[in-house]
């Protein structure tokens, strides 16, 4: 059984991705940094140098590839990778994967993703909390309906670490 997680930036999917799959004795696998070891550039630097239209086919076909090569694996995917090709309909469809969104507010996110500003090259733009909690906002309006088809949706907000493992290996059995 393959584990999906989904989300947006900061709610936890790498982070949680890893403890996962370190307690279900599964390998880990974060699709952006698949991504950077076989195209050999950064995000940023393929977005800057082949643009994101380039970006989303690259990643709509490692993740097929990845859906199709791998078996009991913990697979983060980036935040928007559910939103565009037909990425959530291969998620939805395939056999042996179930998904798990990890739903967080726009307060927490926001929150969260403050101080990581000049890691994550969407939000260094961003000069306010207000100005990061607009963008954020907009954003998962958009992008709500593609996470919400998810087999299971999880709240993060104001949970530790291990009460979202928990309710993911609540799933499990």
């Amino acid at each position: 059984m393959n584990l999906i997680l989904i989300g947006y930036m900061g709610s936890g999917k790498s982070t949680l991705g890893r403890k996962l799959a370190k307690k279900l004795n599964h390998p880990f696998i974060d699709l952006d940094d698949y991504i950077e070891d076989q195209e050999q550039l950064s995000i940023p630097e393929l977005f800057k140098t082949r643009g994101e239209i380039y970006f989303r086919k690259k990643e709509n076909e490692y993740l097929k590839a990845l859906l199709e090569d791998q078996d009991n694996v913990v697979l983060a995917l980036g935040g928007g990778t559910p939103c565009y090709a037909n990425n959530m309909a291969l998620i939805t469809a395939h056999k042996n994967a179930t998904s798990f969104y990890f739903k967080a507010g726009i307060k927490e996110l926001t929150s969260r993703l403050k101080h990581e500003k000049e890691n994550r090259p969407l939000l260094n733009r961003f000069s306010t909390d207000d100005e990061l909690m607009e963008f954020i906002g907009k954003h998962m309006f958009e992008r709500s309906a593609y996470y919400n088809q998810a087999d299971v949706v999880i709240p993060v907000d104001n949970t530790t670490e291990l009460d979202v493992l928990d309710k993911v290996m609540s799933h499990l059995v």
